[in-house]
């Protein structure tokens, strides 16, 4: 699905159905230097079981035209102005929001700023602030083939890293990587620095008019676990679930157990 954006074209995934802006909608946002295929099982089972789904790329990214977003405000109100723009949301308070890493602040931001379309925000891989080192920021800037190598290798379990997939003969690692080769040059330090800069987010759980849901792995080295449970403690409705042995990429290491989690928490 192509939508336009203030002269630019968005492309959301919408799960292999029609997009029909008068069922309770879903929108998924990925992380940095990611799109929207991290999403492929959540956002189809959500399709094909009465939701509208919007899995979006966010500008500059995957097949949306346009410069990347400088900071988490301004995607948080992209994300407004894409429902805005296929009119979910429009007659009750029925949007979905369910971001990871990057996408989760953005969610946080969006749900924080425009309360009266969101009905609930899921976060994946969370951590509020999300600091990110000049060991990382240096090279996404002047290196970054070895600023994904690092960002792979930080983002998968050791059982991810060595096998791991549900599906047989598929290479985590190696998914990963091509998926953010295929970004545009300059995208990753600009979504980090995004993700670096960002300092509203407990301010924004603090604010947050509606029932969260945190997900986290137990070995994510980018987010860690205790991170999460810091944001949790700061919103008030609010549920959390780890999974055991999972890393920073949850969605390709336990699909199945972050679309139970997402089920259970919105369906």
């Amino acid at each position: 699905m192509q939508i336009d954006i203030d002269g630019q074209t968005a492309y959301a995934y919408t799960g292999g159905k029609a997009f029909d802006a008068a069922l309770p909608c879903v929108v998924f946002i990925h992380g940095a230097q990611n799109d929207h295929s991290v999403w492929g099982l959540q956002s189809r089972w959500f399709a094909h079981h009465g939701f509208a789904v919007l899995a979006a790329d966010l500008p500059g990214h995957g097949r949306s035209t346009g410069s990347p977003l400088s900071s988490i405000e301004d995607l948080a109100d992209w994300i407004e102005l894409l429902l805005e723009r296929v009119g979910a949301g429009d007659a009750a308070k029925n949007v979905s929001l369910v971001g990871h890493s990057m996408g989760s602040l953005t969610a946080l931001e969006c749900a924080s700023r425009h309360p009266a379309r969101i009905a609930r925000i899921a976060l994946l891989g969370t951590a509020v602030p999300m600091p990110v080192s000049d060991v990382l920021l240096v090279p996404a800037q002047d290196n970054e083939p070895k600023a994904i190598a690092m960002i792979n290798t930080w983002s998968h379990s050791p059982r991810g890293s060595f096998g791991g997939n549900t599906v047989p003969g598929m290479w985590l690692l190696g998914a990963s990587r091509r998926l953010m080769e295929r970004q545009r040059p300059g995208v990753l330090h600009n979504d980090l620095a995004a993700c670096n800069a960002y300092t509203h987010g407990m301010a924004a759980a603090a604010a947050l008019a509606c029932p969260a849901l945190i997900i986290s792995g137990s070995r994510d080295m980018m987010t860690h676990p205790k991170a999460a449970a810091k944001l949790a403690a700061a919103i008030g409705d609010v549920r959390s679930v780890s999974l055991d042995g999972a890393g920073h990429a949850l969605m390709a290491e336990q699909p199945d157990a972050v679309l139970d989690a997402l089920r259970s928490f919105i369906a």
